[in-house]
């Protein structure tokens, strides 16, 4: 509204006052229409004035919730094995997002179906294996008894009941055709199922909780080199990471003519610039002095706020045997930096 222009001092009293009480008039008029939409608000009864406050200025905000409950129809599992922590089951996911079709393992902890947890969300992990992963996984085959551990700890309440998801990494086993675990161009896009359609199959189908404070990926070898590259450049859906032994150069010959998106997937590269707010544990076999020294350099590369702490085993070597003898530790560790299983009463 425009400023009311200053009185004449010429002007009679009465005058003024007879002004003064049309201003007052319009203004409640016009106050009036504006707040009920330019319709006159209804007066109120017995002059109360706080009948006519808005109801919704007490209600309450809506409750925030921790779990994500699984939505639409679920996929169908197939148990593959039985563990003495439960069976290992496997379906075939059709990624929506990358077009490929492949195999996913899942283990769920025994917690999972208790009715005592019935409506508690749990933490996620992924692993993935060593070598091409076509045709077979060392996470579900009894090489590397994940599983049996983490259950065991569980019970000790030194690890949380995690959700296990296992994809497999390639399409073939010809090595030179490796994908990387990335978006190869020309190539099936196995970057984009393992980072957006795996998550997306939890959620749609596994009670998980919101955010990303209770997401990890983890890997051995291969797996090292992909559990270190997805949580660099997905840090919205990993908070931590656990390579295991890991190299760092993306070597398929599938990259030929692609110089620039071969770095851009590259670990060792993606550490050097990386503004990533992950945590990550670094491991090598201090056997190997050939590892130690690729690892440990690798690690020192890591700038706020990506972080990365180092353990190298005692005495261990390149092998699955050795990988296995450092699950507990990597449990608890994953333990120490992600949520566990919550509810939202």
């Amino acid at each position: 509204m425009q400023p009311q222009q200053p009185q004449s001092h010429s002007q009679p009293t009465r005058t003024r006052a007879v002004l003064a009480g049309i201003t007052v008039l319009a203004l409640s008029a016009a106050l009036a229409a504006c707040s009920s939409g330019g319709k006159p608000a209804p007066a109120a009864k017995g002059g109360d004035a706080a009948a006519v406050a808005p109801a919704a200025a007490n209600s309450a905000p809506p409750k925030e919730t921790k779990v994500s409950m699984p939505a639409g129809t679920p996929v169908e599992l197939k148990k593959v094995r039985d563990t003495a922590a439960g069976p290992i089951m496997k379906t075939t996911l059709a990624g929506k997002k990358s077009g490929v079709t492949a195999d996913v393992w899942v283990w769920l902890p025994p917690q999972y179906n208790d009715p005592k947890y019935a409506k508690f969300g749990f933490p996620v992990l992924t692993l993935y294996a060593g070598g091409q992963s076509n045709g077979y996984n060392t996470w579900t085959d009894n090489q590397l008894p994940i599983q049996e551990e983490d259950a065991k700890l569980v019970k000790e309440q030194k690890a949380h009941p995690f959700i296990m998801i296992m994809p497999v990494q390639n399409l073939t086993s010809d090595e030179k055709r490796a994908f990387d675990c990335s978006d190869i161009p020309g190539q099936p896009k196995m970057g984009t199922w393992m980072s957006e359609d795996i998550p997306d199959f939890v959620r749609a189908n596994f009670r998980t909780l919101k955010g990303r404070d209770s997401w990890g990926v983890m890997g051995a070898s291969t797996g090292a080199f992909c559990s270190a590259k997805l949580a660099m450049q997905h840090p919205d859906v990993y908070k931590v990471a656990v390579p295991i032994d890991g190299y760092w150069d993306p070597d398929s010959l599938l990259w030929k003519g692609h110089e620039a998106e071969r770095e851009a997937n590259s670990p060792g590269k993606l550490i050097e610039t990386s503004k990533a707010d992950v945590k990550m544990l670094a491991t090598s076999g201090g056997a190997n002095g050939y590892e130690v020294n690729l690892v440990k350099k690798w690690v020192a590369k890591a700038q706020a706020p990506t972080t990365v702490e180092y353990y190298e085993q005692p005495g261990g070597k390149h092998l699955t045997s050795d990988f296995k003898k450092m699950i507990p530790m990597t449990l608890e560790w994953l333990t120490k930096n992600l949520t566990g299983p919550q509810s939202d009463d």
